[in-house]
């Protein structure tokens, strides 16, 4: 498959792209991802990168009842790199305990913690972004 990343047209560089909220568009949302990463040549971030779109896009598929989920790769600074989901569900990400039975499921955003820099969510009016942060070098 192929997956084309459209650049944002105004504010920080970035690429969106929407999919159908099924397990089948955690495999595009990779793809998209290693796209806009080549593009911005860090490709030493594409293990993170996708690992954590995976992630978040399993969440937004398991947590919510939306139809759509839009992935979103950005830099808000030179230094970062965001991979955000957004959906149309307005209930939080809830972090389990480490104590909890982690055996089959619930260590998304434990990982998604262990290997971001920064994470968290920005509510919109109808809906939300649980987005996390990689740490990239400048360039030279």
């Amino acid at each position: 498959m192929i997956v084309s990343a459209q650049p944002r047209p105004i504010g920080h560089p970035g690429y969106s792209e929407t999919f159908p909220a099924s397990e089948e568009s955690a495999e595009a949302a990779r793809k998209f991802v290693k796209t806009a990463l080549a593009a911005w040549h860090l490709e030493v971030l594409t293990d993170s990168g996708v690992l954590l779109v995976t992630e978040l896009v399993a969440n937004a598929i398991k947590h919510t009842n939306t139809r759509n989920i839009r992935v979103v790769v950005s830099r808000p600074s030179e230094r970062f790199v965001r991979i955000g989901v957004v959906d149309k569900a307005r209930a939080l990400p809830q972090m389990v305990k480490p104590g909890d039975n982690l055996l089959t499921s619930g260590r998304g955003l434990l990982l998604i913690d262990a290997l971001a820099e920064r994470w968290g969510t920005d509510m919109y009016r109808w809906g939300k972004q649980v987005w996390a942060e990689l740490h990239c070098e400048p360039a030279a």
